[in-house]
């Protein structure tokens, strides 16, 4: 009696999970589009900082795609299962969107250096065929990076139990399948996505503490404009980069709080950066959907 209890406990409590999760997935999805659709459709929103912003929030529904579908398919399943190359898929574009998106974000710093630094070469440097290339070396990066930790985990044997002790997979709950010694292995990996993780946040917080000191030179209605723009990129990398340090920048073992975390950087981040960018821009509150689709604009000598 007593087991059947527990069993119809742990049933409605995940199935509260469900209607919880399939929401927050529903926001990420909707947020984030209407971001690009945003982007995409108003004559005011034609300067690089939103092109790279729509890119942005486009990466962030393919990133959160990866874990929250089977995150809330296996919350009503009995059986919950993936197969090798399934799972394999999913390692590949966890790392592969999270590392565009570690991209793309210190792109975004760069061109609020140039935009706060060189406002009268800006059109000029930040033109769309750099732009253009900018993003696509985040994903070549971020392919180089993925494609490495995959190569890393495919020379691992796996003799079972294959019973993953995460809600997705991701390198280290992998490393603690393997029935090798994996310590040269998780050097490799924590060596290549902490260096990744690493540099990318120093060199976003040495532009933004250099823009920041900058800033001081500036009148007060310039201050305030790039503090508008340059704050809400600053909030973005907080909530990203925070446990991405805390999961990627220690030896390859597994905490209990490692689910918790993996959650937040997996759903949480991507429901809050539509939130965070509409509520602190004023150009996209203000922003109204046109019928012009695909027009980018590259302002001449202005400061987005």
């Amino acid at each position: 009696m007593a087991s059947t209890c527990e069993g119809g406990l742990i049933s409605m409590v995940q199935k509260v999970c469900f209607v919880i999760f399939l929401l927050l997935y529903t926001a990420i999805v909707l947020g984030n589009f209407i971001i690009v659709l945003t982007v995409m459709t108003s004559r005011s929103l034609g300067s690089p900082m939103y092109f790279f912003l729509s890119s942005l929030s486009f990466v962030e529904i393919c990133y959160s795609s990866t874990t929250a579908p089977k995150l809330i398919s296996d919350l009503l399943a009995d059986r919950k299962a993936i197969s090798l190359w399934g799972c394999m898929s999913q390692v590949f574009f966890i790392h592969f969107f999270a590392g565009t998106e570690m991209f793309l974000l210190t792109v975004m710093a760069y061109d609020r250096y140039v935009a706060i630094f060189k406002p009268l070469n800006y059109a000029t440097i930040m033109n769309g065929q750099v732009c253009a290339f900018l993003v696509g070396v985040a994903g070549t990066g971020a392919f180089v990076h993925s494609s490495t930790q995959i190569l890393l985990i495919f020379r691992l044997p796996f003799c079972g139990p294959n019973v993953i002790d995460h809600y997705f997979c991701d390198v280290f709950p992998l490393l603690k399948l393997a029935c090798s010694d994996t310590f040269l292995i998780g050097l490799l990996m924590v060596a290549n996505g902490g260096t990744l993780t690493v540099v990318s946040f120093l060199v976003l917080l040495a532009s933004y503490v250099v823009i920041l000191l900058h800033l001081r030179t500036q009148s007060s209605e310039g201050r305030r404009k790039a503090l508008s723009t340059c704050g809400s990129h600053i909030a973005v990398v907080t909530l990203f980069f925070g446990p991405c340090l805390f999961i990627y920048l220690r030896p390859s073992t597994i905490l209990p709080v490692d689910k918790v975390v993996a959650v937040f950087y997996t759903v949480i981040t991507p429901l809050l950066n539509p939130v965070i960018y509409s509520l602190r821009n004023a150009e996209m509150k203000k922003a109204r959907l046109t019928p012009h689709l695909g027009e980018t604009q590259f302002p001449k000598g202005s400061l987005p």
